[in-house]
């Protein structure tokens, strides 16, 4: 069995153990990148050596992020273990400390800009709803018609990030935006389908969230994301409280959620800089 046969049968054995969607699709791009590295025919031929020269080239001479060494080590390190039972040793390839970034959030005005100018039904409703949900763009894709509860006013979310199911609210003015939207497509399964009922994709998704920054004439970076770290800064500056916001986003820890305190406006229009007490005027 050659090396890209290989990746074939490890995708499939991912899908049986149930891996989510997400999980498989970045394990199987890291790699797909580390197969073209090397161009290896077996991949059990490779030395720890040989694995270890290859990933520092990636870490330290490709600049690769945080987040792309980390999928790169659990990929390879699980690839291993269920390929060949091997145990591939990466204490010395710990990924670069992570550095904090404040995430892009919109201002209030800048949603309503971006929902104001889509005319177009089925994009509206998904802005909404990934809006007003707080949703990850897997989690949109993933959600299906029966998984929506108008009579208990929420909104079931099943396979999250970490396997961990959710219930989020279902605000009256999304319900009566997606009844609309139903009534006019007729999704048969999922939420929000593609060609011939099959599920909405990710390129798709990230198309109709970009389209929207541009026509409000949004200056940001926007993806999917944007909207989620929108919804939970915006809950805080409503006065939510921090553990019910960590438990509506999925959050395993606290010190996740903890960062919208860091871009939340509320307190800093609280305090006054030392220049408005200067007598000058500017």
């Amino acid at each position: 069995m050659d090396g890209k046969s290989q990746l074939i049968k490890f995708q499939k054995i991912m899908e049986l153990k149930g891996y989510s969607p997400n999980t498989i699709a970045a394990y199987m791009s890291a790699l797909k990148l580390f197969h073209l590295k090397t161009g290896v025919t077996y991949w059990n031929s490779l030395s720890n050596i040989e694995i270890h020269r290859v990933c520092f080239d990636f870490f330290s001479h490709k600049k690769m992020s945080y987040a792309a060494q980390k999928q790169m080590l659990g990929s390879l390190v699980l690839f291993y273990r269920l390929m060949f039972d091997r145990v591939l040793p990466v204490e010395n390839l710990r990924p670069s400390r992570k550095s904090f970034k404040i995430p892009v959030v919109l201002a209030k005005k800048e949603v309503e800009a971006m929902l104001e100018r889509t005319s177009n039904l089925k994009h509206k409703a998904i802005l909404a709803t990934l809006y007003a949900l707080g949703l990850r763009s897997g989690e949109l894709l993933n959600l299906a018609l029966n998984h929506l509860d108008g009579e208990r006013k929420t909104v079931s979310i099943y396979g999250a990030k970490g396997k961990k199911d959710r219930q989020v609210m279902f605000p009256l003015a999304l319900k009566q935006l997606l009844r609309k939207y139903y009534m006019e497509y007729r999704p048969k399964v999922y939420l929000f389908e593609g060609r011939d009922n099959g599920q909405y994709t990710a390129s798709s998704l990230l198309n109709v969230v970009k389209s929207a920054a541009k026509r409000a004439q949004i200056k940001k970076v926007v993806t999917p994301h944007t909207l989620r770290h929108s919804f939970a800064t915006h809950l805080l500056e409503n006065g939510t409280d921090i553990r019910i916001i960590q438990k509506l986003l999925g959050h395993k820890s606290i010190k996740t959620t903890m960062i919208y305190t860091h871009v939340s406006v509320s307190e800093m229009e609280q305090v006054q800089s030392p220049i408005e007490q200067l007598r000058v005027t500017l």
